[in-house]
């Protein structure tokens, strides 16, 4: 009955679980200031790649190492903050202002959404596929050593 609670037949994974969502998260600001960083190098981007390099070394020094691929889905979140600032587009937008109105050129949206959507993703989905290969391999060693 090992990984089961009572007789509800539910998984009982214990605080270790919520843990490694919680450094998935850390490693996905991680890589959310580094993508940001990386947009914006010609400005104060060097700042964020700065801070996204320090914070990685401090994750990899205390974290699990599984919990990187949360710094990939990390870089979702410029690219659905670049598709929020082209929402008007594709083409020419303009807005009223105060003594006339400002025009811009937008990109169509939906490739930094759908590019967004599917790194996030697929980030996540590799977390909780090594997530579930680490449980096993802990429960077949255990299994083998109660065994002997």
């Amino acid at each position: 009955m090992s990984g089961m609670s009572g007789m509800s037949g539910t998984r009982d994974d214990g605080p270790g679980r919520a843990a490694g969502w919680g450094w998935f998260l850390a490693w996905l600001l991680v890589g959310a200031c580094g993508g940001i960083g990386l947009a914006a190098i010609l400005t104060v981007g060097v700042a964020f790649v700065v801070l996204a390099a320090v914070a990685a070394v401090f994750l990899l020094r205390t974290g699990p190492g599984r919990a990187v691929v949360g710094g990939v889905s990390g870089v979702a979140l410029p690219l659905f903050y670049l598709a929020y600032l082209n929402r008007g587009g594709p083409g020419e937008v303009c807005h009223a202002v105060p003594g006339g109105q400002s025009c811009t050129d937008e990109y169509t949206p939906v490739p930094f959404l759908v590019a967004g959507a599917l790194v996030l993703v697929a980030g996540c989905v590799i977390h909780v596929m090594t997530g579930r290969r680490g449980r096993a391999g802990l429960t077949g060693r255990r299994g083998r050593a109660g065994r002997v």
